[in-house]
């Protein structure tokens, strides 16, 4: 058995925790002035976050991963209890006609991103559990579809569709991982299509997302701007990009440039080899969190490590190809690059756990 963490693991997060960091310094200097009257206030709240996900990371790779078997089913319960909350108007914060945080004094916590650690977690130890039995309908797929139809509910209800698409893709490939079988997997699909189907019906403003998604070029100052001032910063970029700092797009062009459109900065800035070089950091993250899942001595280290690298990388590439018109709007950050709190102190928790792991591998 290892006695030290995975280096290169914690290499990649700290070279894509600094790039985040470099990357909302340049972002953020518009709306950080117009907002705040200086140029650092995003930057410098962004460099606290670090150092409490930093901090976060340190206390999990401390930690047995083998004791989050034992909380995982009361730390679930705690995480949805949290994002119910949301609705409590004394402490739930409405922004933008999303209900999704929590304002507890001067911080503002996400609950949704701690419920998708916690039902990793859970997963991860109900999936251990039922290791080697036979993967019924009524034993293991009617109660996953339960837990994620709870899941699924209360993010709709927020509403939050990005955050419930990367938890729901998550949950759905450590099933799999898990022994689910093929056609249970299909039938999952069908359920959500038809699910998600409903709910862009309901609100136009999701239809709307759908309909740009077919048509780009439609009502590009109106429904269709956000995805064509992002596809004008990409195109700007070229292959080298316009160098460190000289976006223009972040002028008041692009909407959200340093949360769910940061990749557009990205590669306005770096051009489409920084794009490349940034999508290759996420997937040499992902082959070294399945190096040590395969590694790891027991199914329940597997599916930890598979299922946190996993979910960090799906989310990574949903941002990439929604900001890049290959998918619809999803509105979600990208891992360790994008401006927020939890959403970052959760990435680098999930990183430390994956190291607790390693330090279990042959």
């Amino acid at each position: 058995m290892r006695r030290h963490i995975d280096y290169p693991l914690l290499a990649i997060a700290l070279v894509l925790l600094v790039a985040g960091i470099a990357v909302v310094s340049s972002a953020s200097i518009v709306i950080s002035e117009k907002n705040f009257g200086t140029l650092y206030y995003y930057v410098f709240r962004h460099g606290i976050y670090a150092l409490a996900g930093l901090g976060a990371l340190f206390i999990c790779q401390a930690i047995s991963y083998k004791l989050w078997k034992k909380l995982s089913l009361p730390f679930l319960g705690v995480s949805l209890l949290l994002v119910a909350a949301v609705f409590i108007p004394e402490i739930g914060l409405e922004l933008g006609g999303a209900s999704r945080w929590l304002k507890i004094g001067p911080v503002s916590v996400q609950p949704s991103e701690i419920l998708k650690l916690s039902l990793i977690l859970y997963l991860a130890s109900w999936l251990d559990k039922k290791k080697g039995q036979s993967k019924g309908f009524a034993t293991a797929f009617v109660p996953f579809l339960i837990i994620i139809g709870v899941v699924g509910v209360l993010l709709v209800l927020q509403p939050d569709i990005g955050t419930l698409l990367v938890t729901a893709g998550g949950a759905v490939i450590l099933y799999f991982l898990g022994g689910g079988r093929f056609p249970q997997l299909a039938a999952f699909g069908l359920l959500a299509a038809a699910a998600l189907a409903v709910v862009v019906q309901v609100a136009p403003y999701r239809l709307n997302r759908f309909l740009v998604f077919l048509k780009p070029d439609l009502d590009p100052q109106g429904i269709g701007y956000h995805i064509s001032q992002a596809l004008i910063a990409i195109g700007s970029g070229g292959f080298w990009g316009r160098g460190f700092g000289q976006s223009i797009q972040k002028f008041n062009y692009l909407p959200e440039p340093i949360s769910d459109s940061v990749f557009a900065i990205i590669v306005e800035e770096f051009g489409f080899f920084g794009g490349i070089v940034l999508g290759s950091l996420f997937f040499l993250f992902l082959l070294r969190a399945i190096t040590i899942a395969r590694r790891a001595p027991d199914f329940f280290g597997k599916l930890l490590a598979a299922g946190m690298a996993s979910s960090i990388v799906l989310q990574a590439f949903i941002n990439m190809a929604a900001i890049s018109g290959l998918i619809p709007l999803t509105g979600i950050p990208m891992p360790f690059i994008s401006y927020g709190g939890t959403a970052l102190v959760v990435a680098l928790a999930m990183v430390g756990i994956i190291l607790n792991v390693s330090k279990h591998t042959t």
